[in-house]
């Protein structure tokens, strides 16, 4: 695995803020109707979106050369992009997390970009436009950016989240035997990069996961493994970013992940398949 260059890691945070506060932010709360599409039912994108993309792929070619750029609007356009994505290095577009939320003039939403090395994720990147937050983690080299003052005091139940987003019908009763043990999980906030800091830094307990696009994951496990968390499949498998699997348990530590585990054991859940490598 090559280590990322403290500059590298640097230049990528600069340019994902100038995306952020030269693209992303201006649109905020100012786009026209015909500027807000629909991929699919219920999955926006946004000039803003479009916009970003284009500019952080081109960044980040000249940043690293040589390497592929994948972008999630790009992958909408031509899905075979994700052919091979566990070959070689490639870097991973987020444009826009939560875009719903941006395009409603609501928070949160970020912008994510990960680095992986022939399928692990080295590097990962959050930035949050509309306070400025940047968090950077690198793969044995720890995470800056976290808010850890803002953890809660302990708590006599477990904080989390357990996405809506193609949850099967099966899970229904797991989690109301969770919310029995633990106390109900809290609503999402259709967001991950709102997410996965919020459990790297204490301030939730857990989240659970169906989908598990590598945009919408590939940054935010690393840097909640970087902090000391926990990311893996439903079945107890590591979580691979670029690999093959189904749903994604994440936890601030060990004995949470322990915890909420059992609540979704193989053969309980079906859960629909992630996009593979």
């Amino acid at each position: 695995m090559r280590p990322l260059r403290a500059s590298l890691a640097q230049d990528v945070a600069a340019l994902i803020a100038l995306v952020g506060a030269e693209a992303v932010m201006p649109r905020f709360r100012c786009l026209a109707a015909d500027e807000i599409d629909e991929k699919t039912p219920g999955d926006l994108v946004t000039v803003a979106d479009r916009e970003a993309e284009l500019r952080l792929t081109a960044g980040l070619a000249a940043l690293a050369p040589g390497a592929r750029v994948i972008g999630e609007e790009a992958v909408a356009a031509n899905p075979r992009l994700m052919d091979g994505i566990g070959t070689g290095e490639v870097w991973i577009i987020d444009p826009i997390d939560g875009t719903g939320n941006f395009a409603a003039g609501e928070g949160p939403f970020a912008m994510m970009v990960a680095r992986l090395i022939d399928g692990e994720t080295v590097g990962g990147w959050i930035h949050h436009p509309a306070d400025g937050r940047m968090i950077v983690a690198e793969r044995g080299a720890g995470v800056t950016g976290l808010d850890r003052d803002a953890r809660e005091p302990e708590r006599p139940a477990l904080a989390g989240i357990v996405s809506r987003l193609e949850r099967p019908a099966a899970a229904e009763g797991a989690i109301a035997a969770l919310a029995a043990r633990w106390g109900a999980p809290r609503p999402s906030r259709r967001c991950a990069g709102a997410e996965y800091p919020l459990i790297a830094a204490g301030t939730l307990d857990y989240a659970v996961y169906w989908r598990t696009l590598v945009w919408d994951h590939a940054a935010g496990a690393l840097i909640l493994e970087e902090a000391g968390g926990i990311a893996r499949r439903l079945d107890g498998s590591p979580f691979r970013a670029a690999g093959p699997g189904a749903g994604v348990l994440l936890a601030r530590d060990a004995g949470v992940a322990a915890d909420i585990a059992p609540f979704f054991a193989p053969g309980l859940l079906t859960p629909h398949a992630a996009r593979a490598a």
